[in-house]
């Protein structure tokens, strides 16, 4: 007899603490939903499907369905410059600014420093506020040449739909996405969040495993293309629904057609070795699990986080939303048992070697981003990535350190050779990456978390 999704839920938060959990799964059109603790540690309520949640970057998969609808009624072309919309665009390059279309601003292929939160600006001048203050990003790679995370490429799309349409972003996709499908406990905006049952992040103290609540609470509104939504399992049941079926609502309504749906998981830009998967398709991240194609998503904001995973030809999904740094753990950990326990497939595993010493030494330095600088060291059992954040980054979301450190990271390559490596954990392998090298044949870049890092000159 199968496990129950609770007793799956209960097993992990056992392993994986959060302070509130909330689990939804849609198997052949059944529903069933999972919950765990707590909304807030300091004001406590009890997760439930009413609970919102900041779901994250899952929201990057609303943002190209809705661009997809301005497809359909003709209004917008993926393979269109992007200048054809926003004739101001610019980015520090100008064959970058010029050469990029709409497709790329979709799946991480525009080039730019992709994190880049935009500025303080809460009002609906946000989203152009923000794409005016990206003229000086720099290119990481060649429009269309490369993959790497893409935040900013995501809120230029936010404005591409502002300006076709002639709304704002929120406008916009509540008139285009969430209205049409029912989903009418989504939200953009804290005012409309903090009148219903919601959940607070919270940041966990690695030394005596307790969390307390982060502060602030939403990320800056220019932002919110790439991931501003909050809603309650029960709205991410009814997007998973929608991107299983056949394009049409509950009520029968036609939102895309069911090739366009299929379109957005069918792999633009190949990506070996990158955390995301194996591909990218029109948002959706793709990845080759025992043979069978999964499609998902996930999000992270302050303190809270998300997954939503779909397996098309099996008719599953599964959302989970917690609330807690460190809840990407939790969501991975729920997400792959109840695919294995449900559908019997197994997730794959990526064998760590243990390299000599002096064959990782090449690997050691500094790699940075916009966002993040990573220090990478050789240890005792293989290598380390220990990370922090940016000032710029910290100044652009207003939060603390805290909420986006961590514990230094352990690597170990694959194989005998090769610049493919795995986070190891608890002795196990975890997430994958990659060390890139430049023309020359030396270590140049770090692909790890799905972002490009440059390494700094030795």
């Amino acid at each position: 007899m199968s496990k129950t999704l609770q007793q799956i839920l209960d097993e992990q938060v056992a392993r994986h603490p959060v302070p509130g959990v909330a689990v939804g799964m849609v198997h052949d059109g059944e529903v069933t939903y999972a919950f765990h603790g707590v909304t807030n540690v300091e004001n406590p309520l009890e997760v439930d499907e009413r609970t919102l949640f900041q779901f994250g970057s899952t929201g990057k998969t609303y943002t190209a369905t809705a661009m997809l609808i301005l497809v359909e009624q003709g209004l917008v072309d993926l393979e269109a410059p992007v200048r054809d919309y926003l004739p101001e665009f610019t980015v520090a390059d100008e064959e970058a600014s010029a050469a990029v279309r709409v497709k790329h601003l979709l799946n991480h292929t525009a080039g730019w420093s992709g994190d880049y939160l935009g500025t303080p600006e809460r009002g609906d001048r946000a989203l152009e506020d923000f794409v005016e203050h990206m003229a000086e990003l720099k290119q990481d790679f060649p429009v269309g040449e490369g993959m790497s995370y893409n935040n900013a490429a995501l809120s230029v799309a936010g404005r591409v739909i502002e300006v076709v349409t002639g709304k704002t972003f929120d406008q916009a996709m509540a008139e285009l996405v969430l209205a049409p499908l029912g989903m009418d406990d989504t939200f953009f905006f804290a005012e409309d969040v903090i009148t219903r049952r919601f959940a607070v992040g919270h940041l966990k103290d690695e030394e005596t495993g307790e969390f307390s609540v982060a502060r602030p609470w939403a990320m800056p509104r220019g932002g919110g293309p790439a991931g501003g939504m909050s809603a309650p399992i029960t709205d991410q049941i009814t997007w998973m629904k929608f991107h299983l079926g056949d394009g049409t609502a509950a009520d029968g309504t036609r939102i895309l057609p069911q090739e366009t749906l299929e379109r957005m998981k069918v792999p633009t830009v190949e990506t070996p070795g990158s955390t995301l998967g194996d591909a990218v398709g029109i948002s959706w991240l793709i990845q080759d699990v025992d043979g069978t194609q999964v499609v998902g998503h996930g999000g992270t904001t302050i303190g809270q986080e998300s997954a939503l995973d779909l397996v098309p030809s099996r008719g599953f999904g599964i959302a989970v939303l917690t609330n807690a740094s460190g809840g990407g753990d939790l969501h991975r950990a729920v997400v792959r048992a109840a695919i294995t326990e449900y559908l019997g497939l197994q997730w794959p595993t990526l064998a760590a070697t243990d390299r000599p010493a002096e064959a990782l030494r090449q690997y050691e330095g500094v790699y940075r981003n916009i966002s993040i600088v990573c220090t990478v060291t050789t240890t005792d059992d293989g290598l380390q990535i220990d990370s922090v954040p940016t000032q710029d980054f910290l100044d652009m979301v207003g939060a603390p350190a805290e909420a986006f450190e961590g514990p230094p990271t352990p690597i170990k390559m694959v194989g005998e050779d090769g610049d493919m490596f795995v986070v190891v954990e608890d002795g196990e392998s975890g997430h994958r990456g990659s060390f890139q090298r430049g023309a020359d044949g030396q270590v140049a870049a770090m692909h790890f978390g799905g972002r490009l890092t440059q390494r700094d000159p030795a």
